[in-house]
């Protein structure tokens, strides 16, 4: 069998009395997409930053493609970030943008460009890429940051709201995208508020809550689990329902509550 895409063990990150992660174990197969889910402050994004080396855990240990992340440069080859603010130097175009991060990624000349023009042209930005970043909306940055983040077929890319700020075209095409990535062997690491986004498209699906892994399963898993414990009969539960039904009152559900699988 082969190892697992992304796995962590007790992954832990505290800031001073603060714990933004804490205990945080799972294990996803390659070539899956995971959808990780959790209010503001949850601890997602510092959970990303830990797998993709940027932020440094306080304990326990994980890997990602198989390289521990503590060692930065034999992850960052296997990988590609989209943050919720992608970075983008203003000044650049789109193109020139795209042509600087794949010198980063010491792609070849004729590689990059076949990339870079299919890319734009899947997402509309084929007619804007000669235009300066500073003059683009907020989706056309999205779709920047997007493109950039897998021009390279890592294996493994890390999106952190990735429909943010595009209209329901472009969001289609970044959920068409996805599953695309995915078809490829290529693992998916989904943090987004859309909850439809990740009932579509994810294998598994992964509740953070107060830094804690709160629940995780198939998305049908987790509807079917949440229906059986509803007392009101209803049978149209929603990855929606699951969700705030975990975080219910602002409480993390009890231990025994959890519907987390072993992993």
């Amino acid at each position: 069998m082969s190892p697992p895409a992304i796995e962590a063990t007790d992954l832990t990150k505290r800031y001073g009395d603060t714990t933004a992660v804490d205990g945080l174990s799972l294990s996803i197969p390659q070539g899956d997409v995971y959808g990780f889910l959790g209010p503001n402050g949850a601890g997602k994004t510092t959970t990303m930053r830990m797998f993709t080396t940027l932020t440094k855990p306080t304990a326990g240990e994980a890997r990602v493609a198989g390289q521990p992340i503590t060692e930065r440069d034999s992850v960052t080859p296997h990988i590609g970030y989209l943050p919720e603010e992608p970075p983008l130097y203003g000044e650049l175009t789109g193109c020139e943008q795209l042509e600087y991060v794949a010198g980063l990624r010491d792609m070849p000349d004729d590689v990059a460009t076949e990339r870079i023009d299919r890319l734009l042209e899947r997402f509309d930005l084929a007619t804007d890429a000669g235009k300066r970043i500073d003059a683009y909306s907020k989706g056309m940055r999205q779709k920047v940051g997007v493109i950039q983040a897998v021009l390279h077929e890592p294996d493994v890319v890390f999106l952190d709201e990735p429909t943010s700020g595009l209209d329901p075209r472009a969001a289609r095409t970044m959920r068409e995208t996805i599953a695309d990535l995915a078809s490829r062997e290529m693992t998916v690491f989904l943090s987004t508020h859309i909850l439809p986004v990740v009932d579509d498209l994810a294998d598994t699906v992964g509740v953070l809550y107060d830094g804690r892994l709160v629940a995780e399963g198939t998305p049908n898993g987790l509807k079917a689990r949440a229906q059986a414990e509803r007392a009101d009969g209803e049978d149209d539960e929603s990855l929606e329902d699951v969700f705030l039904d975990i975080t219910r009152d602002g409480e993390a559900p009890d231990e025994h509550e959890s519907s987390r699988t072993p992993t």
